[in-house]
């Protein structure tokens, strides 16, 4: 049974334990709290997975880990990734706009990530289940 935020809790004031609800999240992305200026999501990496190659040309971006293990790879093209980091549980990523990058689960289980993005990148209440419906919707 799959569990998530059924809800994006934005723009309203909010409290919440990140970890507790990223650990309940089992959709590739769920929006959680989106505001005018921010945007929070949950994502759930499957072992061997990724987020994606990808570059935000508008938006810096926040990723937490969760729950799991990975390694984050950044640099300014996708063909020069010369930054790489182990990833486990409580390691932050920040992502400068114009910065191309990419997160592996290299863990046994599902890698759990909050991300925050400023401005906002994907669309209020925005539930991806996997990763090919993101890609499909264009994010």
């Amino acid at each position: 049974m799959r569990r998530f935020a059924k809800t994006d809790y934005g723009p309203e004031p909010f409290t919440a334990n990140i970890e507790r609800e990223a650990d309940k999240n089992s959709f590739y992305r769920s929006a959680f709290w989106t505001g005018k200026c921010l945007q929070m999501t949950l994502m759930c990496i499957p072992v061997g997975g990724d987020i994606g190659l990808e570059m935000h040309d508008d938006t810096d971006q926040f990723i937490r880990v969760e729950q799991g293990q990975g390694v984050v790879m950044m640099g300014p093209s996708k063909e020069h990734m010369g930054y790489s980091r182990r990833l486990t549980k409580g390691d932050g990523v920040f992502v400068p706009v114009c910065t191309w990058h990419n997160i592996i689960n290299t863990g046994k289980c599902p890698l759990k990530l909050s991300s925050i993005y400023a401005p906002p990148h994907h669309k209020r209440g925005t539930i991806h289940q996997t990763k090919k419906d993101s890609e499909q919707s264009g994010y």
